[in-house]
């Protein structure tokens, strides 16, 4: 059975909405980062950057969330163009790595800089809001006129979107006023939001109580950098 280690932040969330897409078995087991769980020496076995998510496929260890949905959309020949020299393929592999290196990581700086970075924080925030803004336009565009992110059809590019699409109004600072300038990423949004897979992926979170607490802790595990400024 597969073993699938997950928190409830958009990236495990969108390798779990492609697991219950697939109709996979598998043993979700909670990775509690506010307790400092993902730096215990078992966790860095299986994925050294000490991140979720990780899974554990037999003998094959994959980390990284959208290196995960690829080796399993790859492993099943669903939701995905298997044909290494396709166009689409192609466009998956693009769009795929925009939302890995792009979105993903502008969007949790601005949460960062946001919510928790202490003052003073104006030029990072600006920095990071602008970003995550761009992005989120870049995608915002490409939707015009399209049902999914890649070749007309539901696939991992869209569970890859959806893991942070979820966080958008907390990403951007403006609440639900936000879908006003993102019209078309709120319909993919929803459209996938209605799918039971989803609803199923977000009941996961329901499983496990994790740390909500972002205290000294916390914020250690978190945030290991902050140390050297002590």
């Amino acid at each position: 059975m597969l073993k699938f280690f997950y928190n409830a932040a958009p990236n495990p969330m969108k390798v779990a909405l492609l697991l219950e897409e697939l109709g996979l078995a598998y043993e979700a087991i909670p990775v509690d980062t506010r307790k400092g769980e993902q730096h215990k020496p078992e966790f860095l076995a299986i994925n050294p950057n000490a991140k979720v998510p990780a899974l554990v496929d037999g003998d094959a260890t994959v980390f990284d969330s959208n290196a995960i949905l690829l080796f399993l959309a790859d492993r099943e020949k669903k939701f995905v163009a298997t044909d290494a020299a396709s166009p689409a393929r192609a466009e998956t592999l693009a769009w795929l790595m925009f939302i890995a290196t792009g979105v993903g990581p502008f969007s949790g700086q601005s949460v960062h800089f946001r919510h928790v970075a202490p003052e003073p924080k104006e030029y990072a925030l600006n920095r990071y809001d602008f970003e995550a803004h761009r992005h989120w336009r870049v995608i915002e565009q490409h939707l015009a006129g399209r049902e999914f992110m890649v070749g007309g059809q539901y696939s991992i590019v869209d569970m890859a979107f959806w893991g942070w699409a979820r966080m958008v109004p907390y990403v951007l600072g403006s609440g639900d006023v936000t879908w006003s300038k993102y019209p078309n990423v709120k319909r993919l949004l929803d459209a996938i939001n209605a799918r039971p897979a989803a609803q199923r992926a977000e009941a996961l979170k329901s499983r496990h109580v994790f740390k909500t607490e972002l205290d000294a802790e916390a914020r250690k595990f978190l945030y290991p950098q902050n140390e050297r400024l002590k």
